[in-house]
C-alpha cells in the first residue's frame, strides 16, 4: 500500500497542499520570509515594536496518549502532551528571535466521559511547571488562563492546544535571510538534555497518525474505538505488531515502546536563548522542522539549493516506525524531523560557537549541510538510506 494512499485513508497529509492553497492568498506580516507571520504593533502603535501570536496543539498525540494511560494508569504521559501543545508555539516562536514577553493561553476541548478530571489537572500543572522552568534559562513566559470545554459530541478523547502572544522589538527580529555559503547546524532532537529528566526518543507532534497505526496492534481498535475515526478502513487502523508495553532497549536503557513514541517535543528555548546573547547578529536563518520534517526551509528561501549530507543517525525511534510501517526513506524525511528538529543557518566561522552552545546543554550538533545558489529551490538529502530530492 503507498503511503499517500495510507495517508488519504487515514484523512491526514505530509505536506499540508490544501492548507497552503488556502493561505496563499493572506498577507505574509512585516517580515514575510519570517518563520512566524508578524505583525505591526497593533497592541500599542509602536512602530518601534511588533506583535507575534502563534497557534498549535499537541494533534493526534493526545490520541496515543489516551491510549497508554489506560492502558497503564500512567499520569505522566500527560506531562508530555501539555509540553508538546506549548512548545509547538514557542519553540517556532523563537525562531525568530522571540523567548520573552509571552503570553500563552489554552484551550482544551475533552470528552468528559473518558477524560477524568486528574488528566486535565496533570496538564494545566505542567504547563505551570515548564513555564518557571523556563525562567530560569532567561525565558519570560506567561500563562494566562485559557478555555477547558466539555464537548464530548465533537471530541472523541482529548485535543489541547495553546495559543502565544508576544511584542517584541523590531531590531530584535530574524527574519530567514539565508545566504548561498551558509552552513546548516542541526541540534539533535533525541537523547538526553541537560534539561530532560530521561531519554527523548525524539519525536515531535508531527506524524503521530501514520506512528500511531503503523506501529501499534490491531487489539487498539477492538479495545479502544474512541481513539480513531470509526470511518477509517480497517486495513490503516492499527496495523502494525507492537504493544505500548513492549520493550525496546536503547544505550543499555530498556522503554517501552509507547513511551518512546510519546517522548515529549523536546524545547530548544534555553540554547536558544543563549545563542541570541552572542549570536544574534550573525544568524541567518532558523528552521524548527514541524510539518514537512527535513524538508521545511523550502518554504523560506527562493532560488536555493539546500544540500544535507552530514545528518545525524537515524534515531531507533523512527527505525522502529519506518520498519512496522514500511514507509519509504524518502516520505520520512519528509514526514518525521529523523533526529534533528532545529536547524541554525549561518555563516562558517561561527559554527563551532553554536555547536558549542548546544553541547553545554547536552544537545549533540554539528554542520549537518550547506547552502548553494540555484535556478529553482530544492533539497537534497544524502544518508546512507539513499539520496532523495524534494
Amino acid at each position: 500500500m503507498s503511503d499517500k494512499y495510507k495517508y488519504d485513508l487515514r484523512g491526514v497529509s505530509a505536506t499540508k497542499d490544501e492548507v497552503h492553497k488556502a493561505i496563499v492568498g493572506m498577507d505574509k506580516g512585516v517580515y514575510p520570509n519570517a518563520f512566524c507571520k508578524i505583525l505591526p504593533d497593533i497592541a500599542a502603535g509602536d512602530p518601534d515594536y511588533c506583535n507575534l501570536m502563534h497557534a498549535d496543539t499537541a494533534g493526534t498525540k493526545t490520541s496515543l496518549a489516551y491510549l497508554y494511560w489506560k492502558e497503564t494508569g500512567d499520569l505522566d504521559v500527560w506531562k508530555g502532551i501539555a509540553q508538546d501543545s506549548i512548545v509547538m508555539n514557542v519553540d517556532d516562536m523563537a525562531c525568530v528571535g522571540c523567548t520573552k514577553n509571552i503570553i500563552l493561553s489554552s484551550t482544551i476541548g475533552r470528552n468528559k466521559l473518558k477524560i477524568s478530571g486528574e488528566v486535565i489537572s496533570t496538564l494545566i500543572n505542567t504547563a505551570t511547571a515548564f513555564v518557571e522552568e523556563m525562567k530560569e534559562y532567561g525565558v519570560d513566559i506567561h500563562l494566562a488562563g485559557g478555555e477547558t470545554a466539555d464537548v464530548g459530541d465533537i471530541v472523541r478523547t482529548i485535543d489541547v492546544g495553546y495559543t502565544a502572544f508576544a511584542r517584541m522589538k523590531r531590531t530584535d527580529v530574524i527574519e530567514n535571510n539565508i545566504k548561498d555559503g551558509d552552513v546548516i547546524v542541526g541540534f539533535t532532537s533525541y537523547g538526553q538534555a541537560s534539561y530532560e529528566n530521561s531519554y527523548n526518543g525524539g519525536m515531535g507532534s508531527n506524524g503521530l497518525t501514520s506512528a500511531r497505526h503503523d506501529v501499534l496492534s490491531h487489539e487498539y481498535a477492538a479495545k479502544y474505538p474512541e481513539s480513531f475515526d470509526p470511518n477509517l478502513p480497517k486495513e490503516v487502523t492499527y496495523i502494525g505488531s507492537k504493544k505500548l508495553t513492549d520493550k525496546i532497549v536503547i544505550n543499555g536503557q530498556s522503554l517501552d515502546v509507547g513511551k518512546l513514541i510519546l517522548s515529549p517535543t523536546r524545547t530548544y528555548l534555553p540554547v536558544i536563548s543563549k545563542l541570541l546573547e552572542t549570536q544574534r547578529e550573525n544568524i541567518n536563518g532558523m528552521i524548527h522542522c514541524t510539518g514537512g520534517g527535513q524538508t521545511k526551509v523550502s518554504n523560506f528561501v527562493q532560488n536555493k539549493h539546500i544540500i544535507k549530507d552530514n545528518l545525524f543517525d537515524v534515531p531507533p525511534l523512527f527505525e522502529l516506525i519506518q520498519s512496522e510501517s514500511g514507509t519509504s526513506w524518502q516520505e520520512m524525511y519528509q514526514v518525521f524531523n529523523m533526529g534533528h528538529r532545529l536547524e541554525v543557518y549561518l555563516d562558517a566561522s561561527y559554527a563551532n560557537e553554536v555547536i558549542d552552545c548546544a553541547k553545554s546543554f547536552g544537545i549533540d550538533a554539528q554542520i549537518i549541510g550547506r547552502v548553494e545558489s540555484a535556478p529553482k529551490t530544492k533539497v537534497t538529502i544524502k544518508t546512507n538510506k539513499g539520496e532523495f530530492v524534494y
